[in-house]
């Protein structure tokens, strides 16, 4: 009967947890922008707002962001200065649920950020 606790237990956990919500990936810039419309991106100690015009502004910890976008090919490509420091220029996925988007580097193999929209 032991063999059997470890896997009931999990089970309970599974079941107990709340559901595990979805992502939609975003494919256009349409989409993008009414996505962003009046909102900032958000999450401890960062802020950054994303404008129809191509630009990006806010703070990371103490330090200011700035940079450029462009929607190409289905993905969020910028480049971006945090802190007077360049972090170049990279393609990303972009994904929504609700109040929550994923931001994932190198067109979504890379690392992921989520942020509150507010």
């Amino acid at each position: 009967m032991k063999f059997l606790f470890v896997p009931l237990c999990a089970a309970a956990l599974v079941l107990a947890s709340p559901v595990l919500a979805d992502y939609e990936k975003v494919t256009t810039k349409d989409n993008f922008m009414a996505l962003m419309a009046g909102k900032s991106l958000t999450r401890p100690l960062v802020n950054l707002q994303v404008t129809p015009d191509g630009r990006i502004s806010g703070k990371g910890a103490a330090w200011a962001v700035s940079g450029q976008w462009q929607w190409k090919s289905g993905f969020l490509c910028r480049s971006l200065e945090w802190g007077g420091d360049d972090l170049g220029y990279n393609c990303q996925s972009v994904e929504a649920d609700g109040a929550k988007v994923r931001i994932t580097s190198d067109k979504g193999t890379g690392d992921s950020a989520v942020f509150r929209l507010r």
